[in-house]
């Protein structure tokens, strides 16, 4: 029996075991690029002799910190897009930021007499060559994996089987994310499968779909499955459950949205949901007062660091009209208060009046303000509210309390967005531009609640790397 279980794991082409494989697989090759690199330049150095190696153990250090940036940018995961230009950016930032960290923890943080410091310590070129190195080497071995990976087992297509309306709507979806998969459409309705474009014009229907994945004719990533399953097919339901078992991934709609986009479907949202699926924050209170302890550290320290940038800028912005520097703003805070926001002005004196949005070209914005936007600078007096504790570092972004009057009124449990504190950057933030009209509000929503449904410690730091990507590629407006 295990045998053929087996047998029909590899004749559908499960993912599982080769997911597992290739994570593993980029952790072990980083720790021997770490080791080997490290080795190499303190040899050429003069650091160490050939015939002394540095050990693991004495890497610990910039071992940790580099596979910690890395796991925080999804830099294991095989569904990352590895080959994509985002990554690369990202890649490079996290292998910078562990060498900044390990420069700490060697020259600052660790004892003197500590055994590992001592033998990092003797060279700080030791460690900055040694990540140079590794910054293209670890990003190259993720390319050579990911291809091999693909040749080795082809290009594999996402099966989304709905309603026509459902297909249409995951169809929307599935562009406006970006995937590059191949997706395949099996619609079902009254009962029966009928045919159905899929994205490259070819025409399937539910059964022939099935025989060509149980027979192995056909690749899957996943099998995607509205949660009603009462437009399908007693039929068709067992063949997805022995495809199940078989090994080929199958999510329901839902779950295909907070693991591969790191969003929820609105379409799942109504009044009691929030009791049916809960909030990290309301199980873990512990959690909120240990972030309004590093807000209140970090925005001081912040404020310190930023008050060049702020005060450079607020000449510039003096300069350029000698209009008011600073514009103040009421938002919606937790609870739905509202509170005075504050950051450096980029627009002409009282354009507020106008349109809430703000446009490509808009002729509102100053030229000293487009700079400010693009790199995020106009944000950085937000740092006061964070420390009077009207805002967090990470959060939902604060709204206008004009728009979000209109949102409350037109989006359903828009209001869940207000259980935590605004941040100056957050997970819809750094995952989707810019929200100019109720769509893009929508969409970011998404983005929101998964943050707060699923918001930790390890969440907020990903989105700090993915944050320093936005501001240093100019992604902000």
């Amino acid at each position: 029996m295990i045998s053929d279980q087996r047998t029909e794991s590899r004749r559908t082409g499960s993912l599982k075991p080769t997911v597992r494989r290739l994570s593993l697989a980029l952790f072990a090759a980083d720790a021997l690029l770490i080791v080997g690199v490290f080795n190499v330049v303190a040899s050429l150095r003069g650091v160490r002799l050939p015939g002394d190696p540095l050990l693991l153990v004495e890497l610990l250090p910039p071992l940790a910190l580099l596979l910690f940036a890395l796991y925080l940018i999804d830099g294991h995961s095989p569904r990352t897009d590895l080959v994509s230009v985002d990554y690369a950016s990202q890649h490079m930032i996290a292998v910078s930021l562990a060498a900044i960290g390990t420069l700490l923890l060697t020259f600052v943080i660790i004892p003197q007499n500590d055994a590992s410091r001592d033998v990092l310590r003797s060279s700080r070129g030791v460690i900055l060559i040694s990540f140079i190195a590794l910054a293209p080497l670890t990003l190259g071995l993720r390319r050579g994996i990911r291809l091999h990976y693909q040749r080795l087992h082809g290009q594999r297509s996402i099966v989304f089987v709905g309603t026509r309306l459902q297909c249409q709507s995951f169809r929307e979806d599935y562009a406006r994310n970006g995937m590059q998969l191949p997706l395949i459409l099996a619609e079902v309705s009254d009962q029966t499968a009928s045919p159905f474009p899929d994205s490259s014009g070819n025409h399937r229907d539910l059964p022939a779909l099935l025989d060509q994945i149980q027979r192995g004719a056909l690749a899957v990533e996943a099998i995607v499955l509205r949660e009603s399953g009462r437009d399908l097919e007693p039929l068709a339901t067992e063949r997805l459950l022995a495809l199940y078992f078989a090994g080929v991934p199958t999510f329901t709609l839902e779950f295909f949205h907070e693991v591969y986009w790191r969003k929820i479907p609105l379409y799942r949202l109504n009044r009691t949901w929030l009791f049916q699926e809960g909030f990290q924050i309301a199980r873990d209170p512990a959690f909120a007062r240990l972030k309004r302890l590093s807000d209140i550290v970090l925005s001081s320290l912040g404020l310190i660091l930023a008050s060049p940038l702020i005060l450079a800028a607020a000449a510039a912005i003096w300069c350029e009209d000698r209009g008011p520097v600073f514009f103040r703003q009421d938002r919606t805070g937790r609870n739905g208060l509202p509170f005075p926001l504050l950051k450096l002005r980029t627009m002409r004196v009282r354009a507020e009046a106008g349109d809430p949005y703000t446009r490509p070209g808009d002729s509102r914005i100053t030229r000293v303000g487009g700079f400010l936007r693009a790199s995020r600078i106009d944000e950085f007096p937000q740092l006061w509210n964070v420390l009077r504790g009207h805002m967090s570092l990470i959060g939902p972004r604060a709204e206008w309390v004009r728009l979000v009057q209109d949102y409350e009124a037109k989006i359903p449990c828009y209001h869940y967005r207000h259980l935590v504190k605004p941040g100056i950057t957050g997970w819809a933030q750094v995952n989707y531009p810019y929200g100019a009209n109720l769509e893009d509000t929508q969409r970011k929503l998404e983005f929101d609640l998964y943050y707060i449904r699923h918001f930790s410690f390890l969440m907020d730091a990903a989105i700090v790397m993915k944050t320093i990507h936005v501001m240093l590629f100019g992604k902000g407006r």
